[in-house]
């Protein structure tokens, strides 16, 4: 039997990242073969990863990886936000990133056959990491832009890569574009542009949004305040000409009801029909990015700060550790009376 060396374990560490006593036993194994130990260790990780397949891995990391004219951004999860900030699991989401944005695949299949750095592929790295941390790590989601030499990607991480943000802006500068990215981090918009809603979609968070109204009327009736209406609209898209015609009307008969002269109206009704499109464009202020107020100056929508700078948002993916994942919910009363048993 061929000896087992201090050396021959550390290199079989540096190759694999597994622990001591694993990578001695994988040697132990195979008689000493470094190749046979590698595959050994990467069988045993595919077992374990197996294992871990139906655990639910929602926390994690993004990774933004910009490559001169690409950029990429990905979610890697894993199980435990302790695990997220584990060196491994960071380097591994950094490396991750970068083969994306250069690889540029068309799919996750795809990217899975990437060879990273080290000459393993992407998706065996994945398995890799879950055998060495221990808990299911998995890539979730990519997503690849491209940009002409005269635009401008902006990107963002907030709160140590919980949030990251590509933009890729037209006529701005790399300032404007990351601050864009802040602002959408914060914000978390879905599309560019109100025309981009879908009608059921509006109609749904009309309901959504009037429900709030109706829990807050509620609590208003409690110490007698006046209840605040419903939303009738909440997408530009709904303000026909003949709704805003019937807005400007019902304006008029309410001043000429207050008494207000009509020789002034013509300065008070703008003001007026201002405030009744803010009311009734509620969807696309939290939905659409154009819309939205600029959360660095309240006093504009995000459109009208870009068209200040002469600069189009062409484009952004905002990513959110966790969205949409259903998070297991652990009853830690019911778990320790379990192992007192």
């Amino acid at each position: 039997m061929a000896k087992i060396t201090a050396q021959l374990v550390k290199e079989l560490r540096e190759r694999t990242g597994a622990g001591v006593m694993d990578a001695k036993k994988a040697l132990v194994e195979v008689d000493g073969d470094m190749d046979k130990a590698v595959q050994y260790l990467r069988d045993k990780g595919m077992a374990k990863a197996a294992k871990k397949a139906d655990r639910v891995a929602a926390e994690g990391l993004t990774g933004v990886y910009v490559d001169g004219n690409v950029a990429a951004i990905t979610e890697v999860n894993s199980e435990t936000d302790f695990v997220s900030s584990n060196d491994k699991f960071v380097k591994l989401v950094n490396e991750a990133t970068k083969t994306i944005a250069e690889g540029k695949p068309a799919d996750m299949e795809a990217a899975e056959e990437l060879k990273m750095a080290d000459g393993t592929t992407l998706g065996q790295s994945f398995v890799d990491a879950t055998a060495t941390i221990g808990e299911k790590i998995v890539l979730r989601r990519f997503a690849l832009e491209e940009k002409t030499d005269d635009q401008e990607f902006g990107a963002y991480q907030h709160n140590g890569g919980q949030i990251g943000v590509i933009t890729v802006l037209e006529g701005a500068d790399a300032a404007t574009a990351k601050h864009l990215a802040m602002h959408i981090a914060a914000m978390s918009p879905k599309v560019i542009s109100p025309d981009e809603l879908d009608d059921e979609f509006i109609t749904d968070q009309l309901a959504v949004m009037n429900h709030k109204i109706d829990q807050d009327n509620e609590s208003r009736a409690l110490v007698n305040k006046k209840p605040l209406p419903h939303l009738v609209y909440g997408s530009e898209k709904q303000l026909s000409d003949d709704v805003l015609a019937k807005a400007k009307e019902d304006i008029k008969a309410e001043l000429k009801e207050e008494g207000k002269p009509e020789k002034i109206w013509d300065k008070i009704i703008p003001g007026k029909m201002q405030r009744f499109i803010d009311d009734n464009t509620q969807v696309d202020k939290q939905f659409a990015v154009l819309s939205q107020n600029y959360i660095m100056d309240d006093s504009k929508t995000v459109g009208e700060f870009l068209k200040e700078k002469g600069a189009k948002l062409v484009a952004f993916q905002r990513y959110e550790v966790g969205e949409g994942i259903e998070k297991k919910q652990e009853d830690f009363a019911a778990e320790v009376r379990e192992q007192m048993k």
